[in-house]
């Protein structure tokens, strides 16, 4: 098991500004190679669509912040994250593996176990083994400890994001909507209670405690419109059970404050190093609960105000660089884990006040889907120091390779076998070429594995519903195989009777892949 040290930030003094104390130094890199090496910093947001930011369309609600990062550097148009659903994209991402190949890699409750293990070599070991620091502070979701619903939640964790190559780590256990409802530092629950004992669990409710289904009397500040409504924390439902956790508690308005809180600490605590940092933003996933700063921002009500919340959370990154003069060599890459969705799960009127606001622009459907919306997403690279501002591209990109792409820039030496199916293409997300991937593989929810190219797009046939309920969100799911020339709008045509020799070929491509994967064995063993 690897092995890191304790580094602890402090608590915070504010929710408008918080400060944190400085951590214990953690391990310095070649200082030889220092004013060489750029710092990293992936931005990663959440649900966040296509179609959300002003600088690719919006206009029913203002990011200015991320409009200045995009002018500083290249907005990429055709960027498609590993999947629909948020743990298998972060999956992918972090470790170059496609989901598809490791089961277990569906949307993660709080309480599963590590779906990286130990023994896979990851994005934060090729930067620590670079000579980083390392970090991830936000929205983990790719569970804690060793077993699923084994975790006790009030010790240390004896199997956390230290095994796996990040040096610091303040994270949410899943998401906003589900138990537990704490922030987990260093493999230890944040803001510790010892008088409320922290118990969680996903199959039965704990003598006593209301839930959102029985009390929705103690909805006071988020009311459900599907499911959420098992335990009641900040009058908010949540997915799963939980009982206990007193003042370590979050509350959701301060989820945001908490996080740039955080990420802040660290950039200043390292900014003598190189630095790695997975900055991954709750916003805009529900419960959208923004902080009363962010109210009113948007005429979109809560969903436009998390919106201006996550933009808020860039600004801050890019003042501190600025201020600590490091912002010249940072490499900062903002994008999201999936598609959008406006209603999943709670009553917060984003669709009344949707208007005629696009989460996912030009492109069909979203979160969950196999059509297009559910897995390209807005992405922006910025490096002032290398790569010229007001750039754009529309290289067909997948979030799969961003692991050896960045391997390659920082030259760490990737151990044979490891990320099996990121591809070296930095050039390309740097701007510096317009090379397109051959195809993206896009995993819709049900698993269902679609291959893009820059002209086409086919869904191999699936079961299941054509509209998804709750969210309302078309699948795409068809008994009858389906192809789309992406040089025409919507998705709107399937033409696979017209162009057989074309999903004869999109066909082999992902038989390519699944026969890559029969003969390929992952380091996992659970």
């Amino acid at each position: 098991m690897k092995k890191t040290s304790l580094l602890r930030y402090g608590a915070m003094a504010s929710a408008l500004l918080p400060v944190v104390p400085a951590l214990a130094k953690a391990k310095k890199g070649n200082p030889t190679t220092n004013r060489q090496q750029p710092n990293v910093i992936i931005i990663y947001a959440d649900d966040l669509g296509y179609g959300d930011l002003e600088c690719f369309g919006a206009t029913r609600v203002q990011t200015p912040n991320v409009n200045a990062l995009a002018r500083s550097g290249i907005r990429l148009t055709n960027v498609h994250a590993i999947a629909a659903t948020s743990t298998p994209s972060r999956y992918g991402l972090l470790t170059g593996e496609y989901a598809f190949r490791h089961p277990g890699t569906d949307i993660a409750r709080g309480n599963a176990g590590m779906i990286i293990r130990p023994e896979q070599f990851t994005m934060a070991d090729a930067f620590k083994n670079a000579g980083y620091a390392t970090a991830a502070i936000g929205k983990w979701h790719l569970g804690l400890g060793d077993r699923d619903g084994e975790q006790d939640w009030n010790a240390q964790l004896p199997m956390h994001l230290g095994d796996i190559g990040f040096d610091y780590h303040y994270i949410m256990a899943a998401t906003a909507d589900r138990t537990p409802c704490v922030f987990i530092e260093q493999g230890h629950v944040a803001n510790y209670d010892a008088s409320a004992p922290i118990e969680v669990s996903y199959t039965q409710n704990f003598e006593g405690e209301p839930t959102g289904k029985e009390n929705p009397e103690l909805l006071f500040n988020l009311k459900a419109s599907h499911g959420h409504n098992q335990s009641i924390v900040n009058g908010i439902g949540r997915i799963g059970y939980m009982k206990g956790g007193g003042r370590a508690l979050w509350k959701d308005e301060n989820i945001a404050d908490s996080i740039a809180a955080h990420a802040l600490g660290f950039i200043r605590e390292h900014r003598e190093e190189p630095f790695f940092m997975y900055l991954a933003t709750n916003d805009v996933h529900v419960p959208r609960f923004p902080h009363d700063r962010f109210r009113g921002k948007s005429p979109m009500g809560l969903r436009g105000d998390a919106i201006a919340q996550f933009d808020w959370t860039v600004g801050q990154v890019v003042s501190e660089l600025e201020r600590l003069g490091l912002r010249q060599n940072t490499l900062i890459i903002l994008s999201s884990d999936n598609g959008p969705v406006v209603d999943d799960g709670y009553a917060d009127r984003a669709v009344e006040l949707l208007g005629d606001h696009r989460p996912a622009g030009p492109y069909r459907s979203g979160k969950y889907s196999t059509f297009e919306g559910g897995t390209i997403v807005p992405a922006i690279v910025s490096w002032p120091k290398r790569v010229k501002g007001g750039q754009e591209s529309d290289a067909l990109i997948s979030q799969i390779d961003w692991l050896a792409s960045l391997g390659s820039l920082v030259g760490a030496r990737m151990p044979k076998g490891s990320a099996p199916d990121s591809q070296n293409r930095l050039g390309t997300l740097l701007g510096e070429e317009k090379e397109d991937r051959p195809y993206v593989l896009e995993q819709a929810a049900n698993h269902t594995l679609s291959v893009r190219t820059r002209e086409w797009k086919y869904i191999p046939p699936s079961k299941g519903p054509a509209i998804i309920s709750g969210p309302g969100i078309e699948s795409g799911y068809s008994r009858e195989p389906q192809l789309y020339d992406m040089r025409r709008p919507y998705e709107q045509e399937n033409v696979s009777l017209q162009h057989p020799d074309v999903v004869f070929r999109m066909q082999a491509y992902t038989e390519q892949e699944r026969n890559k994967g029969a003969s390929y064995t992952s380091p996992i063993s659970k």
